[in-house]
C-alpha cells in the first residue's frame, strides 16, 4: 500500500513536470502569439476528444456490466420464487 503510493505520487509528478515543462515550451516558442494560442486551442481539443471518448467508453462498458447485473439478478429472483413455489406447493400438498 505505501509503495504505490510513493509510485502514484512519483507518477503525478512526472505527469505534471510534463505538463508544465509542455507548457513553457509552448509559451517561449518563437511563434507569433496568434499562431501559438491556436495550437494550444488545438492541442486543448484534442486532449478534450480523447478524454470525451474515453469517457464514452468507459461508460459503455459500465451499461453493459450493469446490464449483465440486471440479467443475473432476474435469473437469480426466477430461480429463488420457483424454490419458493415449489416448497409452498410440498407444504400445501402435505
Amino acid at each position: 500500500m505505501e509503495n504505490s503510493n510513493s509510485n502514484l505520487k512519483i507518477l503525478g509528478a512526472f505527469i505534471l513536470g510534463a505538463a508544465v515543462g509542455a507548457t513553457l515550451g509552448i509559451l517561449f516558442a518563437p511563434n507569433k502569439g496568434s499562431r501559438t494560442r491556436r495550437k494550444i486551442l488545438n492541442d486543448a481539443k484534442l486532449l478534450t476528444e480523447g478524454l470525451k471518448h474515453e469517457l464514452i467508453e468507459k461508460a459503455n462498458s459500465l451499461l453493459e456490466k450493469a446490464e449483465d447485473l440486471e440479467e443475473m439478478a432476474e435469473e437469480k429472483i426466477n430461480d429463488l420464487s420457483k424454490s419458493v413455489k415449489s416448497k409452498l406447493d410440498g407444504l400445501v400438498n402435505n
